[in-house]
């Protein structure tokens, strides 16, 4: 249902923008300027690859070899499936399972994973901040993001206080479901996998802090790329100097609707809508900001073609794994 609407608001856009319009947009960043922006997504791609290296817990490890095709597998999963934020994670541990067992794959994800939302909430705070301070926008607008800049960054110290107290609440509820009685049978050997994987994502934490500053400046470029590449496009696209706070603003908003619409593949529709939001905030020229999303949104669909070709290039041992996961060893 939200993807029909995601693409009846698509639908609507493109309308109102004029097709014509759109396509001259397109047409103006030229071949040339596509493949600039696959290979700077390439570039964030190989940023999070090397991040998620540097988080495999020892006596693990993993190559760049190893988690690059592995993140493109990962990304392809999490823009075309419902909850795809869900099944990328496991893609990609199950991409390398034949480097590292499952449970140590999926903890060193999951801890890439929270330096990737630590940064992506600081950006998305900052954007807020700027937007209520340099803008005129609606009130209503006004609350909803102090209510985000307010929600994050209770997350945020939530977080810390997760991994700084080692919080091990996931086998705590699987060793309360079980005792009761409930999927037991799952859970005789599923609750200590999951102990097993807190205790290696909270113990990256104390044996390894000489990677956090590594790892926090790889998720800072990510996004410092990707404002980058919204400063291309739109140097292609108007016939003025883009400022970088349009381009950050125009990230961050496009990084909020991929957080907050994940359900939505490719979050077709919204995508175009935010962008669409704040170029109208920023006084672009009518069309530029649709435009833009639209180009971001042929980079998604090059790489999660890419993905999905090497997903079905290892189909073999995606149906191993399917037959074994359940013994996958833990030593």
């Amino acid at each position: 249902m939200l993807t029909i609407i995601g693409i009846g608001l698509f639908s609507y856009l493109v309308y109102s923008v004029g097709v014509h319009k759109i396509y001259g947009g397109v047409v103006k960043v030229g071949i040339t300027g596509v493949a600039v922006v696959i290979g700077i997504h390439f570039i964030k791609i190989c940023l999070r690859a090397y991040a998620w290296k540097l988080c495999v817990h020892g006596p693990y490890s993993l190559s760049i070899k190893d988690t690059l095709p592995a993140v493109v597998i990962g990304e392809a999963m999490s823009s075309t499936i419902p909850l795809g934020i869900l099944a990328s994670g496991t893609a990609k541990a199950v991409a390398v399972r034949n480097r590292i067992p499952l449970v140590a794959g999926l903890s060193s994800i999951a801890t890439e994973n929270l330096f990737y939302s630590l940064a992506t909430s600081v950006f998305l705070i900052i954007g807020g901040v700027i937007l209520l301070r340099g803008f005129a926008i609606d009130e209503s607008f006004v609350l909803a993001i102090n209510f985000l800049i307010l929600s994050v960054s209770i997350l945020i110290v939530l977080g810390f206080l997760m991994i700084i107290r080692q919080w091990h609440f996931a086998s705590w509820i699987c060793n309360w479901i079980y005792e009761k009685g409930f999927f037991t049978s799952i859970l005789e050997t599923g609750r200590h996998h999951v102990r097993r994987f807190e205790e290696l994502l909270y113990g990256f934490y104390r044996h390894y802090p000489k990677r956090f500053l590594p790892i926090c400046l790889l998720e800072a470029t990510y996004f410092v790329l990707g404002v980058s590449e919204v400063w291309y496009i739109l140097s292609r696209l108007t016939d003025s100097f883009p400022s970088l706070l349009s381009a950050f603003l125009l990230e961050s908003v496009s990084r909020l609707i991929t957080v907050i619409f994940k359900l939505i593949p490719f979050v077709i529709g919204v995508d175009e809508a935010g962008s669409q939001f704040i170029g109208d905030t920023l006084a672009l020229a009518a069309g530029v900001a649709v435009t833009l999303a639209i180009i971001r949104k042929g980079r998604i669909l090059f790489w999660t073609a890419m993905g999905w070709l090497l997903i079905i290039k290892r189909e073999l041992s995606y149906r191993e794994f399917s037959r074994n996961s359940e013994s996958t060893s833990l030593n």
